[in-house]
């Protein structure tokens, strides 16, 4: 089993393309925060810079890539301080129309930074270490791409789809940002201590053992022996070991794995709720109820109710 597939399937990735702008200086814009998203900013030409929080600016150039997980606002802006418009206000400044095309200032001809930009999505309740682990900004450079080949690949080829507008397109663009982000986190586990632990753990040839038994078998009555017997490890060191490297303990992941499995299930809409709890290991459905809630905050059926409204 492939285990970042499995836990991005069960996630439901999606990306989603907003619009390449063009860019004349000087510019400024204030992005809004965007619950439970990751937006990204790919530069095709030109450069700018990018601010989130209190932390020191990006400075993006052409052929960088930059990720903001957790939907955080942030500025793109041509200077590195420069006092930032909302974004509405900026669109409504430029009549921008809602099209591929998003113009700010003296048009494309003469702008002096070409972005493309969208969000990657989840499924509504998803959440996972790997989520969790990703820093506030990732930034993936030119000259790292030059050694990421299927990241460097799938940019370039969403830059030209965007450029040339054939039919289909858009469609392209969308399941191509799916393949920017899988490579994107690949190649910037350097990046985020937490972030290459967990990476490391889905390679890790005894902790990889014991994940790959919990997804494929999320409902087995799994202890932390049983899971140290299949990394062929003592328990404590197979404990250790793997709270080192995912940031929580077997039984805890086991707990949040079997939780998203049962979105997911709920999301398909033809499941009982009883069925959903026997599903993934839980004795009764008073006692995935009670675990879902704690989660969650709302009932399994309540959340079912909310995606179907």
């Amino acid at each position: 089993m492939d285990l970042l597939s499995d836990i991005l399937d069960s996630l439901s990735l999606q990306g989603q393309f907003y619009f390449r702008t063009c860019f004349s200086n000087p510019f400024s814009i204030n992005v809004p925060d965007y619950a439970s998203v990751i937006r990204f900013h790919y530069a095709v030409q030109g450069d700018c810079y990018v601010r989130t929080g209190d932390d020191p600016p990006v400075f993006l150039r052409q052929g960088d890539l930059v990720l903001v997980p957790g939907g955080a606002a942030h500025i793109l802006s041509d200077t590195p301080d420069r006092e930032p418009a909302p974004l509405d206000q900026v669109k409504a400044d430029n009549e921008y129309d809602g099209g591929p095309v998003f113009v700010v200032g003296e048009g494309c001809e003469n702008a002096a930074t070409h972005l493309m930009c969208g969000h990657f999505d989840f499924a509504v309740g998803g959440s996972h270490p790997l989520l969790r682990s990703l820093p506030k900004l990732l930034h993936v450079s030119a000259s790292m791409r030059s050694s990421a080949f299927w990241l460097d690949e799938a940019l370039r080829l969403m830059a030209r789809q965007m450029a040339e507008d054939n039919p289909g397109s858009m469609a392209v663009v969308r399941r191509m940002s799916e393949i920017i982000f899988i490579e994107t986190v690949r190649s910037s586990a350097p990046q985020s201590p937490q972030l290459a632990g967990l990476m490391e753990a889905l390679g890790d040839p005894k902790i990889s053992r014991a994940l790959q038994a919990m997804h494929h078998n999320v409902a087995a009555n799994w202890t932390v022996e049983a899971l140290a017997g299949e990394a062929a490890m003592s328990r404590s060191r197979f404990a250790a070991r793997f709270q080192e490297l995912v940031g929580c303990g077997p039984l805890t992941y086991l707990a949040e794995w079997r939780l998203q499995k049962a979105c997911a299930l709920l999301r398909q809409g033809q499941v009982s709720i009883q069925e959903v709890a026997g599903r993934i290991g839980y004795q009764s459905p008073a006692a995935f109820t009670r675990a879902f809630a704690n989660m969650f905050g709302e009932s399994p059926t309540s959340f079912r109710a909310r995606l179907a409204a």
